[in-house]
């Protein structure tokens, strides 16, 4: 996946915002991150519980892993998108969307 598809998905989410965030794109809705991404780097930073964390992780680990410190350990995951098929992606986006946005909206896109 590059950058461009992953900017598409991440806006087709109902009310979603794109604003910076320090050096990378955030993509909000309520105001709330539900992934940023790393255009140089092709990574991106999704918000997931821990049981999907960890499922993502076993399955990739070289290529989805917790972001460091405490951010990991509230469900931040970094996927390498440039490695990793377009259809795992857009499931954990579709979950770290579910887990930041309202109710009324997460329930539009519940897996």
């Amino acid at each position: 996946m590059n950058a461009e598809t992953f900017t598409t998905l991440a806006q087709s989410f109902n009310e979603t915002i794109e604003q910076p965030h320090f050096e990378k794109t955030s993509f909000r809705v309520n105001k709330k991150i539900f992934a940023t991404l790393d255009v140089e780097k092709l990574k991106v930073g999704l918000k997931l519980s821990p049981i999907d964390q960890s499922v993502f992780c076993d399955f990739k680990p070289e290529y989805i892993f917790p972001a460091t410190d405490a951010w990991g350990k509230q469900g931040w995951t970094i996927f390498d998108i440039k490695h990793l098929q377009d259809e795992m992606i857009q499931d954990a986006l579709t979950l770290s969307y579910c887990n930041v946005a309202p109710k009324k909206l997460a329930e539009l896109y519940k897996i």
